[in-house]
């Protein structure tokens, strides 16, 4: 199989997760947390930890458990000038320009997230589409809805397109659709509990029968290497490069 589009996850895989804009999101959306349930920090991040496995989102756990200002949230996690938090990543910018294969972004965040860091990455031109959490009706990967929507907006395929995340469980929902995921850096998070609907619903969703496949990647500058070698995905497993 060849593929003809890849699509991008954005923050921590177009750039490192050591950024220092990661802990920002992190530290916002535990605030959301700890004013929701009008607890403190720790209680928070505890709560978070144990009830995170059965979302695909704080924001999908949140509302199930009542929350209505959903633009509140996003407006607090991801302020005007949180890319201030985001140091440069030169030759990023000539790297996917020499990959030279259509290009698009699924994020779940919104738009505007998604808009001020490519603009800083100095990269936004290079994607043909950027697919934000509204797109996905709120309910952003794994949902299939969310993968749907991108393809969609590209005139893509799951058979014809590489999904690159650092989050097992949104790889996880591609694989289930039966297509080829590539998993970035480490580490990637815990996967979803079995219980989780987002996973029920990717794997309901895949009508092909086909079962897919996570290649390993340490980051996205092992993607050309890999993208050389057809012969890496002759037989569904996991690999590491």
């Amino acid at each position: 199989m060849s593929f003809e589009h890849l699509l991008f996850d954005m923050d921590n895989t177009l750039y490192p997760a050591s950024s220092a804009m990661d802990k920002g999101i992190t530290r916002r959306m535990l605030e959301c947390v700890a004013d929701f349930f009008h607890c403190d920090m720790e209680e928070a991040v505890a709560l978070r930890a144990e009830k995170i496995v059965h979302y695909s989102t704080t924001l999908e756990w949140l509302r199930a458990e009542g929350l209505t200002d959903v633009e509140g949230f996003l407006a607090h996690v991801h302020p005007s000038y949180e890319a201030d938090e985001l140091p440069p990543q030169p030759g990023l910018r000539d790297f996917l320009i020499s990959i030279n294969m259509p290009m698009s972004v699924l994020t779940n965040a919104p738009h505007e997230h998604a808009d001020t860091v490519l603009g800083k990455l100095g990269i936004a031109d290079l994607f043909e589409a950027v697919t934000d959490i509204r797109d996905a009706g709120f309910n952003g990967k794994p949902y299939p809805d969310a993968y749907m929507a991108a393809l969609k907006k590209v005139g893509a395929s799951v058979e014809s397109t590489l999904f690159l995340d650092d989050m097992q469980k949104y790889t996880d929902g591609w694989v289930a659709l039966g297509g080829t995921a590539v998993l970035i850096g480490s580490p990637n998070g815990k996967p979803l509990a079995e219980d989780a609907k987002s996973m029920i619903a990717a794997r309901a969703a895949n009508k092909s029968g086909k079962q897919g496949q996570t290649i390993r990647m340490s980051s996205i500058y092992e993607l050309p290497r890999w993208l050389s070698r057809p012969q890496a995905i002759s037989k569904p497993h996991t690999q590491e490069i």
